[in-house]
């Protein structure tokens, strides 16, 4: 169920997602993906947040994030996007909207779910056969996750939080199912 707006509160986590029209790409070459990154590195220093998981993939995007300010959350996304929508538009000369819907959120209360969410979007190059393995897919934060990559889309704290090792969550990610990710879509999306 999408989150009312009076539901974005500092503190709360979200995880929010959202496709792309008529099954078209959002992101066709490498700087596509890369210009959304850089993105949101600049943009999480006006709109505070956590971002614990993301993964953009060549039609949609996931992020598990927290809302670290009184500004909602969905404000970077409305901002990064819109202006995406436009460098899209004019790099691959269309009109028009970019994405089938507004902004999917689903606010994630419990820390039960905090783990599952991350595997679950980690695991979606792999489940759409882009990659053989999670951490083959450069576009998420697997690699950060394994501790591979040092990246400014992780928080490390992460860690000490659950308790978790780069090693354990690689070891969770190798026994990762399609089973399991259907399971946890019905759950999260």
């Amino acid at each position: 169920m999408r989150v009312k707006k009076e539901n974005f509160i500092k503190g709360s986590c979200f995880h929010i997602y959202n496709h792309a029209v008529e099954h078209q790409n959002l992101f066709r070459k490498k700087n596509d993906y890369l210009r959304v990154i850089s993105k949101f590195k600049q943009k999480i220093l006006l709109y505070p947040a956590t971002i614990f998981s993301y993964c953009l993939m060549p039609n949609h995007y996931h992020f598990f994030i927290r809302q670290d300010s009184d500004v909602p959350i969905y404000k970077i996304f409305n901002d990064i996007f819109s202006g995406y929508t436009l460098y899209y538009n004019h790099k691959y000369s269309r009109k028009g909207t970019l994405f089938r819907s507004p902004l999917q959120h689903k606010i994630v209360a419990t820390e039960k779910y905090f783990i599952r969410l991350c595997l679950y979007i980690h695991f979606n190059p792999v489940k759409s056969n882009l990659v053989k393995r999670p951490e083959d897919w450069i576009y998420s934060n697997c690699l950060e996750w394994i501790g591979k990559r040092k990246g400014k889309l992780f928080c490390n704290e992460v860690w000490d939080w659950f308790d978790l090792t780069p090693l354990e969550y690689s070891k969770m990610m190798e026994v990762y199912s399609d089973e399991k990710y259907e399971e946890d879509r019905k759950l999260f999306e």
